[in-house]
């Protein structure tokens, strides 16, 4: 179903795994998307305006440096729980979002905070990604399988995998933390590269030597 008249607004914060694209709207973070070169933002923003009805707006300044929740330095939260920001503050949303990336990728924070909106996924998908947000936290891997058999789907670990990769909010919701049963990587809608580089980062590989 197509949403319509929804605000939202996006910006691009810079991290070590390269740019990515922040959208959020009041209800609390929509999309994260890898690579964000020009392209990517605008092919990213059309589509989510078609979705939206509305176009997201710019972030007017650029994401500050607001210190992440003291709760994210625990256990992974569920979904939306535990916010950085509350509901009805969209560019709030979008520098805590920031800040916690910030400090993710300096190895201090393990829990994301910030309320997320599920709109942009539903049905199988949503059972499968609020499956992973709750049960597989920092540091730790999951199978496809492992997800199948959780959302009571055993002969679905295929889907589970199509799921993944249509995840519209990564690294928040830790896709790259799901794995193959026979011990390989599986795949990853940023790159095999990008999800050795977060797994290494949370100690579950070790890190490049250069």
């Amino acid at each position: 179903m197509t949403a319509t008249n929804v605000q939202s607004c996006w910006t691009v914060v810079p991290t070590p795994i390269g740019p990515l694209l922040l959208v959020a709207t009041d209800a609390g973070l929509a999309t994260v998307g890898f690579h964000a070169d020009e392209r990517l933002v605008s092919r990213t923003l059309a589509r989510l305006t078609a979705r939206f009805g509305e176009e997201p707006t710019a972030l007017p300044e650029p994401p500050g440096a607001r210190p992440a929740p003291e709760a994210g330095r625990g256990p992974a939260p569920g979904p939306g729980t535990a916010p950085a920001s509350g509901p009805g503050d969209g560019p709030g949303v979008l520098r805590a979002t920031a800040a916690e990336l910030a400090a993710y990728f300096r190895g201090e924070l393990r829990g994301f905070g910030v309320p997320l909106d599920w709109r942009l996924t539903g049905g199988f998908n949503a059972r499968v990604l609020h499956a992973l947000a709750r049960t597989v936290p920092y540091g730790e891997v999951a199978t496809y399988q492992d997800l199948a058999d959780a959302v009571g789907e055993p002969g679905a670990a295929r889907a589970v995998g199509m799921a993944m990769g249509a995840n519209p909010l990564p690294v928040v919701v830790p896709c790259h933390r799901v794995v193959a049963s026979g011990g390989g990587l599986g795949g990853f809608g940023g790159g095999l590269e990008t999800k050795r580089a977060l797994l290494a980062l949370e100690g579950v590989l070790p890190a490049p030597l250069f």
